[in-house]
């Protein structure tokens, strides 16, 4: 007889809890995450805390090394742009592929990111942000294209933890992912290929000095 599954594991709320934090950008990059503190804050067992750390160490989220607690790595300005780097000949292979057609699960990604409340936390928009861009490349349908995407998805995300202040008034985020569906719908192709390029030229805030990278 199979029992019916509990909604979310102690494990997985406390994940949740974890990663929403990390994402919001509450946890900053460097600081640990010392195992007994967690289990005394969230009054949870060691064990438990440790599975959770486990799971954000496998989803890129943490880090972790022998003998030190997890901590949330530093991505620099130009970890940035080596991502971007990257990023932009597979968003480019999307453009190419999906132009002239609307993608339904990214259009789904972008009303749920319009229809946050004012104070939803920052982690909320990352996720619809990351749901949105996953979502038009999984459009393509190349299982190869979404692995290679996926591999960059944990730096992508805590790199947005940075937008937060680029993009204070989500509004603008929200016009900007509109007017990039909509490009990529209407094509042609040179279009949509613009319209992506154009879209992947973020600033990430504040610069640093190492940035000069291609």
């Amino acid at each position: 007889m199979t029992l019916p599954l509990r909604p979310v594991s102690t494990v997985g709320a406390l994940a949740d809890a974890l990663r929403s934090r990390v994402l919001s950008g509450e946890i900053e990059p460097g600081t640990p995450l010392p195992e007994q503190e967690i289990a005394a804050s969230y009054r949870v067992a060691r064990p438990t805390v440790r599975e959770a750390l486990a799971i954000l160490v496998h989803e890129g989220l943490l880090k972790r090394e022998r003998n030190r607690s997890a901590y949330v790595p530093e991505v620099t300005i130009s970890d940035l742009n080596d991502l971007m780097y990257v990023r932009r000949p597979l968003e480019d292979l999307m453009a190419l592929a999906i132009a002239g057609q609307r993608a339904p699960q990214a259009e789904a990604a972008l009303h749920r990111m319009a229809a946050l409340p004012a104070d939803a936390p920052w982690s909320e928009t990352v996720a619809e942000h990351m749901a949105l861009h996953e979502a038009l490349i999984e459009a393509v349908g190349s299982p190869r294209l979404e692995r290679l995407y996926g591999v960059l998805a944990a730096e992508t995300r805590l790199g947005l933890v940075r937008l937060r202040e680029v993009y204070q008034d989500r509004d603008v985020l929200v016009r900007e992912h509109r007017e990039l569906l909509d490009a990529i719908a209407d094509g042609p192709q040179d279009a949509a290929r613009a319209a992506v390029a154009a879209h992947l030229e973020h600033s990430w805030g504040a610069e640093d000095p190492a940035h000069a990278h291609h």
